[in-house]
């Protein structure tokens, strides 16, 4: 008797515990995260955010990364439409836009719904994506410039190097239209933009170096990455430049570009922002997996306003990119900083 009342005092105390604890709550169902790569800080924490986010709305989740191998993510899509009982949706970050465009249409075929994450598919429908808007980074950077010039020459003027990244890759290209767009009515303010091929940190700092050669008088550097600053940093101190004698102005808001503000580096890093591209695939996850309408307009994403447009290739959210400087730079929400909003996320009703 004694035994059997310790069982059921036990049963009775794991029941309490389940029923208390959101943890133990019933899931929704399985949502699948295809990463690319964890070779670098942007996917790694990716994932670390997009489980938290799809969590606080109620979905189990799993992670399946592909090495950075088309094939691999091909096989992962392939076996994910076979799994009983049907996964509620695939998020997507693709190694491969075109090659991975017959598994999205294989899966959509079979009621599987997909996400795309961050990287962008346009050539077939797909249920839902949610990007940064690389344009408007463009914007931010330019209004960001557009002061440090000022403050430095009393006017808009002077003499720009924009380092991209690979001129195959839409991001940079992207950015650098929203740049120039933003710069063009300051015609005293002279631009040179140089490709860093294969986004190669190296090839950065050699176009860097021989700049300051040609050109001396190079008041400003932009390049499209942080990691492209690094190398940028390197070739000033070859040259025997101290902290803010090349003003310098990055994108994407990795932490080596917040390490560069804080000593003095560079003065500005216009964030990608990833921490309110996972919120979205979250906020948005139970219209999705329920394949409900999802209507266009702006919405608030992490203090971002945001802007879900239907495109030809289906519902297409845009999030701005924040500029970091040295008085903001230690905030949480930056994923520079590689610490996730704790807050949970609400889904979009």
């Amino acid at each position: 008797m004694k035994r059997l009342l310790s069982s059921v005092l036990g049963a009775l105390a794991i029941a309490a515990v389940a029923l208390a604890s959101p943890a133990w709550a019933e899931s929704k169902g399985k949502i699948y995260y295809l990463v690319p790569t964890l070779l670098d800080e942007f996917q790694t924490e990716s994932v670390a955010a997009i489980e938290k986010f799809l969590k606080d709305v109620g979905y189990e989740v799993e992670t399946k990364n592909a090495d950075n191998k088309t094939d691999v993510q091909q096989g992962q899509m392939n076996d994910i439409i076979l799994v009983k009982p049907k996964p509620k949706a695939i998020v997507l970050a693709a190694v491969d836009f075109n090659a991975l465009q017959p598994s999205i249409e294989k899966a959509r075929a079979a009621g599987i719904p997909v996400m795309i994450f961050d990287r962008q598919i346009t050539a077939t429908p797909t249920d839902f994506t949610s990007v940064a808007g690389t344009v408007e980074i463009g914007y931010v950077a330019a209004g960001e410039i557009q002061r440090l010039l000022k403050e430095k020459n009393g006017a808009v003027k002077g003499k720009i190097l924009q380092v991209l990244g690979d001129p195959a890759d839409p991001y940079t290209l992207d950015i650098q239209k929203g740049f120039e767009e933003r710069m063009k009515e300051f015609p005293d303010a002279q631009i040179i933009s140089l490709p860093a091929m294969q986004w190669e940190a190296s090839n950065a700092g050699t176009i860097v170096a021989d700049q300051l050669v040609a050109n001396p008088d190079i008041d400003l550097i932009f390049v499209h990455a942080a990691h492209l600053a690094v190398a940028a940093v390197a070739s000033l101190e070859a040259k025997g430049k101290k902290p803010g004698d090349v003003l310098l102005v990055s994108s994407n808001g990795a932490p080596v570009g917040l390490d560069l503000i804080r000593k003095g580096w560079e003065q500005v890093e216009v964030e990608q922002p990833l921490y309110a591209q996972a919120a979205a695939i979250g906020m948005f996850a139970d219209k999705v997996a329920n394949k409900q309408e999802l209507k266009p307009g702006k919405y608030n994403v992490l203090g971002l306003e945001s802007e879900l447009t239907i495109e030809k290739w289906g519902p297409n959210l845009k999030i701005p990119g924040a500029a970091i400087t040295k008085d903001n730079v230690d905030e949480s929400r930056f994923w520079g900083n590689l610490k996730a909003p704790s807050e949970p996320i609400k889904p979009v009703e």
